[in-house]
């Protein structure tokens, strides 16, 4: 039992180290060994509970995803505003955090299939959710008119979050609620 507690430990200090340092010195500084230095923790432990710093980035960056999560039970009482304003949350919410997810799936997608399979998975269950949350409010619509309607508002809300991206003065909450009125 006391083994399985200190694992718990170490993993919650990796993720909390890894999650400081993206915020303090992005993705390119927070390295395997700045990790470990910061939690206090050697490379072993690090490699018995990830198999990369990939992983353990990926990690804090769904968690910060599943932290607005509007429907965390899936009980499918969200609606294509309440998802809006969660893609809004997440990212106003942590900046840094987000500016990972965006360098990620765009610079790390397409030279890691892993990664790259990893980021379609998500976009695909961000797909599912809106377009269930469109078709509960709209039940006339047609399946290939949803599933077009849903990418063009994933289209544009990933297409704000780079504008911010590029231009952090940009107003992407207010553009991003625009897109849904």
């Amino acid at each position: 039992m006391a083994r399985y507690r200190a694992g718990i430990e170490t993993e919650g200090k990796i993720i909390a180290a890894t999650r400081e340092l993206l915020g303090d010195v992005g993705l390119e500084g927070t390295t395997l060994k700045a990790i470990c230095d910061k939690a206090e923790v050697r490379a072993g432990s690090f490699y018995n509970l990830f198999d990369s710093k990939e992983e353990v980035v990926l990690r804090v960056v769904g968690e910060a995803i599943n932290a607005v999560d509007p429907d965390p039970e899936g009980l499918h009482t969200d609606t294509v505003e309440d998802l809006v304003e969660a893609h809004i949350a997440f990212i106003t919410g942590d900046p840094a955090v987000a500016r990972i997810y965006l360098q990620i799936a765009v610079g790390r997608s397409q030279s890691d299939s892993t990664i790259g399979n990893r980021f379609l998975r998500h976009h695909r269950r961000r797909f599912e959710r809106f377009a269930d949350a469109m078709r509960r409010a709209e039940p006339a619509l047609e399946a290939t008119e949803v599933a077009a309607r849903t990418e063009i508002l994933l289209a544009t809300l990933n297409g704000l979050a780079f504008h911010w991206f590029l231009e952090p003065t940009f107003d992407f909450a207010a553009h991003a609620r625009r897109v849904v009125q």
